[in-house]
């Protein structure tokens, strides 16, 4: 079981290219926080997370008045504004722009992406990169979200950037001859780049992180997530659980704790309603049988926890978020 994967279908993410940013230095564009533009660019979305990535020269990327230092991007670089900061991309670190909220919309009359120039001196450095935003589910449960820090600078994978900037450049072009099918390419690329990215970030995380993504790599938190993910409706307690990754019942507790920020079961319960309440999505799926098949006994238990969690009962969760038949056999 592939955790990372399952929790990212879990969660609906979902992609979008909204600017290729042909750039001369001296140059500074600067993003709104997705708290003004996150509805007109995601749509009801539970959150929207920036970024941008690289595919020429270099620049710097930093959060508008926030605490980390700016960091420098060069091609085949992406970075990741996971709380959805206001940001800038610019030339030199701690220049500031003027934001439009007004360019970002999904326009009617056109197609994604806008192509967008900044700076003036022609024979200057050039930097081209590609700004978009990701969208998920946050609740019930999406675990990832509380492990990533706030700026995410990964670099694509030599073997992914081969055809990510391939078939980015293609995809850009494509508005010269009508561009059929061209947003959803791109939104799936901004989805690949978006995990490799994530897989980037695991594999330089420090030996003593703790956290979500961390314990992934564990090995007995990392074997415990596995079989919560590969097996949810089963009846797991905490002694199974400890016993399957060869621990004891305490240090197993504490040791998943450090890593996912909550215990076991408690993890079990919060994963159930999230794949509960992606089924809810699917017409043809009831209450009753989105609870069976994560594991409850009855309706009326699943009704409760599920209002607990969330705030609603699972019908009217449905009927905000219903959005596709469900998938065949």
């Amino acid at each position: 079981m592939d955790v990372l994967s399952d929790v990212l279908l879990a969660v609906r993410l979902t992609g979008a290219v909204f600017f290729d940013v042909d750039a001369r230095s001296p140059f500074a564009t600067e993003s709104p926080s997705v708290d003004k533009i996150g509805e007109r660019v995601m749509g009801a979305a539970d959150r929207v997370i920036g970024f941008h990535v690289v595919t020429e020269g270099t620049c710097w990327a930093e959060t508008v008045d926030g605490p980390d230092p700016a960091v420098r991007l060069q091609a085949g670089e992406m970075v990741i504004f996971a709380s959805g900061d206001a940001n800038i991309m610019a030339s030199a670190p701690g220049m500031r722009g003027a934001p439009d909220a007004a360019q970002y919309y999904r326009p009617v009359d056109r197609m994604l992406p806008f192509a967008l120039t900044a700076g003036r001196d022609a024979g200057a450095d050039r930097c081209r990169f590609v700004c978009g935003f990701l969208g998920c589910d946050t609740q019930p449960f999406n675990p990832l979200l509380a492990a990533l820090p706030r700026i995410v600078r990964a670099p694509v994978s030599e073997a992914s950037w081969r055809w990510v900037a391939h078939l980015l450049d293609a995809a850009v072009e494509a508005s010269g001859h009508g561009g059929a099918g061209r947003e959803a390419m791109l939104a799936k690329l901004a989805e690949l780049m978006f995990v490799d990215a994530l897989r980037s970030h695991l594999d330089r995380m420090p030996p003593d992180a703790r956290n979500w993504i961390a314990g992934l790599r564990d090995p007995q938190v990392g074997a415990a997530l596995r079989l919560l993910h590969s097996r949810p409706a089963e009846p797991w307690t905490l002694e199974r659980l400890a016993r399957e990754v060869a621990m004891s019942r305490s240090s197993f507790a504490e040791r998943f704790v450090a890593y996912a920020g909550v215990p076991p079961m408690q993890y079990l319960g919060r994963w159930r309603l999230q794949l509960a309440a992606r089924m809810l999505t699917w017409d043809a799926v009831s209450v009753g049988q989105a609870a069976s098949a994560v594991g409850y006994q009855s309706e009326a238990a699943f009704n409760r926890a599920f209002r607990r969690e969330v705030g609603v009962a699972p019908g009217a969760w449905r009927r905000g978020h219903r959005t596709a038949p469900s998938p065949g056999p």
